[in-house]
């Protein structure tokens, strides 16, 4: 009888995804944009989230702007305006983009914003908030394989502050799809040495979306056409995957992801449910780490999202608990108050 009940379930589940709409224990949030920024002039694709500590209400988004030779990294204010000061212009495709705080650069702790620029097969490092890069051109990335083009990436500081970038492709083996490099610091450029590659690929679609939980040393990264795989950011804890979830609960791909944890508290996993237009939040537990339960659907007004980054501290007066940042494809990027992740009701 157990068996009868558990292949039941599974069709249910494989065949209507949309049954999670009326789940009495799934929260589903319609959410407004507080703000959407001004338009780029190509192709939206990921954001990430400098947090300003000394001054909140001048933190910074970074948004990827995916033109052929004429792509960028924008730089928005918290009311959506573009600085083009700061903006960087005349890229080759860049793809994600990822911040750490405390990269050890010449002998000081700077904060760092990492991107993939795919059209020329390298990873680029800017300082934050200058948004100076310092990378000598770039970091060459997947030079030992033919399948390079890289697209997603992931930073991740160590307990002994060691950074490290994981990065994904346009397309991969069915192990080793995603490089992790270590980034340091010579003759006054970061740079990057590949420590290993790790992680299984369905074979479906692709792997973009990658993030990092610093705090609990995991990699969580979307698997477009199986689900999300979670894998430890630690090399010294091998490259056995921890566990494979979500897995028919998306109307098509599994995209963006993002985390919201405060520290020493559990936290969501928020992905990108892209076709849907919708965010899928799992709740992750402390110290649990099978625990990945689905507890909230969040609509947005965004356009086939599939890149977010979420800060979940008061972040100015429009978002006192936090941020959530949502790339749509009409060229902008939406910002929604954290409290829409995070409320325990509508």
């Amino acid at each position: 009888m157990k068996n009868i009940c558990l292949i039941f379930f599974l069709i249910v589940v494989i065949v209507s995804p949309s049954c999670l709409n009326n789940d009495p224990s799934v929260l589903i949030i319609n959410a407004e944009p507080a703000v959407i920024t001004e338009k780029t002039p190509n192709d939206t694709d990921d954001p990430a989230i400098w947090y300003n500590r000394k001054s909140p209400e001048n933190s910074l988004v970074l948004g990827t702007d995916k033109g052929n030779e004429n792509g960028g990294i924008y730089v928005f204010d918290l009311d959506g305006r573009i600085n083009r000061e700061l903006s960087v212009t005349g890229l080759n495709r860049p793809n994600n983009i990822d911040v750490e705080y405390g990269f050890n650069f010449n002998d000081s702790l700077i904060d760092i914003a990492v991107f993939t620029e795919r059209g020329r097969d390298v990873i680029r490092v800017m300082e934050l908030p200058s948004c100076r890069l310092i990378d000598n051109g770039g970091i060459p990335v997947f030079e030992d394989d033919s399948l390079r083009s890289p697209m997603g990436i992931g930073l991740y500081k160590d307990n002994s502050g060691v950074v490290y970038a994981f990065v994904s492709r346009k397309s991969g083996p069915a192990t080793g799809y995603i490089y992790q490099y270590r980034l340091f610091t010579e003759d006054s450029a970061v740079c990057g040495i590949k420590t290993r590659a790790l992680g299984k690929f369905s074979g479906r679609k692709e792997i973009e979306s990658i993030v990092v939980d610093d705090e609990k040393g995991y990699l969580y990264y979307s698997d477009e056409g199986a689900g999300i795989r979670k894998y430890y950011a630690d090399a010294e804890k091998g490259n056995d995957e921890i566990t494979l979830f979500g897995a028919g609960d998306f109307k098509s791909d599994s995209e963006g992801l993002s985390i919201c944890r405060q520290t020493g508290e559990d936290g969501f996993l928020i992905v990108s449910d892209q076709q849907a237009n919708r965010f899928l939040v799992y709740e992750l537990k402390e110290n649990i780490p099978y625990y990945h339960r689905l507890v909230r659907i969040l609509r947005t007004k965004t356009i086939e999202s599939d890149g977010s980054d979420i800060i979940c501290m008061p972040s100015g007066e429009k978002f006192p608990n936090g941020l959530f940042v949502a790339m749509s494809s009409d060229r902008t990027f939406h910002y929604y108050r954290a409290d829409d992740i995070t409320r325990l009701k509508q």
